[in-house]
């Protein structure tokens, strides 16, 4: 009886052991692709970035970009920057380093097709490489149909950028970070 449950007792480890084996190669697997993914992504959005702007002022002035569709197929408009959901809106930023600073578009769109919201407040609070902070508000520009501003400061390393827009009384705010 004793041999019994000592027999049982192995068998059931090698099981576990044989078991967390077989998982712990899924999961390497699992990352790996997750990882390939990911790199993917990043390369298609930063080709897509490099794409969309013309090499004079560092942002698109082609209206046919407004008409790029996305990879998902639901026709959602990109213009090649960091996008975040937001509820019913879509939040879209984009940094280009220019001679004279980093050039700033923002695109805020709403509902499921998208609509441009031209009527916000939209300000950006800019956290320099240094530590410092920067107030900075975005105008629109109704030909492009984006906000817009240039940030005058040129120093090497990262921004970090916190959007925020009123829109109607209603905040909307994203997070968003950049390099120079």
């Amino acid at each position: 009886m004793k041999l019994f449950k000592t027999g049982f007792v192995v068998l059931g480890s090698v099981g576990l052991l044989l078991l967390g084996a077989c998982s712990g190669s899924n999961q390497a697997a699992n990352s790996e692709n997750k990882s390939a993914s990911i790199t993917e992504t990043a390369a298609k959005t930063e080709t897509a970035a490099k794409n969309n702007h013309s090499e004079n002022d560092g942002h698109s002035h082609n209206q046919n970009n407004a008409q790029d569709h996305s990879e998902d197929g639901k026709g959602e408009h990109s213009h090649g920057g960091q996008v975040i959901e937001s509820g019913q809106y879509h939040l879209e930023f984009i940094a280009e380093p220019e001679d004279d600073g980093n050039h700033l578009d923002f695109y805020l769109k709403k509902g499921e097709k998208h609509n441009t919201v031209s009527d916000a407040k939209v300000t950006a609070q800019i956290q320099l490489p240094d530590g410092s902070q920067k107030s900075l508000p975005l105008t629109y520009e109704a030909k492009e149909q984006h906000y817009h501003a240039v940030l005058s400061e040129k120093a090497a390393g990262d921004y970090k950028v916190a959007i925020l827009s009123d829109i109607n009384g209603e905040k909307v705010n994203g997070r968003f970070t950049f390099k120079r």
